[in-house]
């Protein structure tokens, strides 16, 4: 399936590590790309999505819009119960088997003012900010979050342990940046 990346093109040559970083925070979800969109723009782009998605009127650096989630009143159960061949599922086990077999499917929009002022707020180079910010966007189309403590403390350990796995796309987003 296709990552493709949208960006200024002044950036070239930053698509390759880009998507090679989200392929690897995929995985260590155990999961695996589907069509995933990737747009680095600008705090306004930012701004007007995070008010019309969300209604926060502010710039955020990155918002994850997944198109894997079930809505009201659907259901995963029928599609998990084919692909395990049973009968019967429970529940927990639909989800198992549907987080395991499903590609991730999204858009990711990242602001490339948030990642230079992120990065000299956290004393980090572009590229490492540009990195953790997809890589916490790929996490959030894995359906991980972050609204209680203890879900912050297991995001962040996984974008911490793959920001230690990815030092070489992190170099090339250096030199591109």
């Amino acid at each position: 399936m296709a990552i493709t990346i949208s960006a200024p093109t002044t950036l070239r040559g930053i698509a390759i590590p880009l998507r090679a970083l989200i392929r690897a925070a995929l995985a260590l979800e155990h999961r695996r790309p589907g069509e995933i969109a990737v747009v680095l723009t600008d705090d306004a782009e930012l701004r007007q999505l995070n008010r019309q998605w969300r209604g926060i009127d502010r710039a955020t650096d990155v918002l994850s819009f997944s198109y894997d989630e079930a809505g009201p009143g659907e259901s995963i159960a029928p599609r998990a119960r084919r692909a395990a061949g049973a009968r019967t599922v429970t529940a927990a086990a639909a989800d198992r088997i549907r987080t395991a077999a499903a590609p991730v499917n999204g858009d990711l929009v990242i602001s490339l003012d948030r990642v230079r002022e992120q990065a000299k707020r956290f004393r980090v180079t572009d590229g490492r900010e540009l990195a953790r910010l997809a890589i916490h966007g790929a996490l959030h189309l894995t359906g991980l979050d972050h609204q209680r403590a203890a879900e912050r403390r297991h995001m962040r350990l996984r974008e911490n342990a793959m920001l230690k796995l990815v030092k070489a796309q992190v170099a090339e987003l250096d030199r591109r940046l």
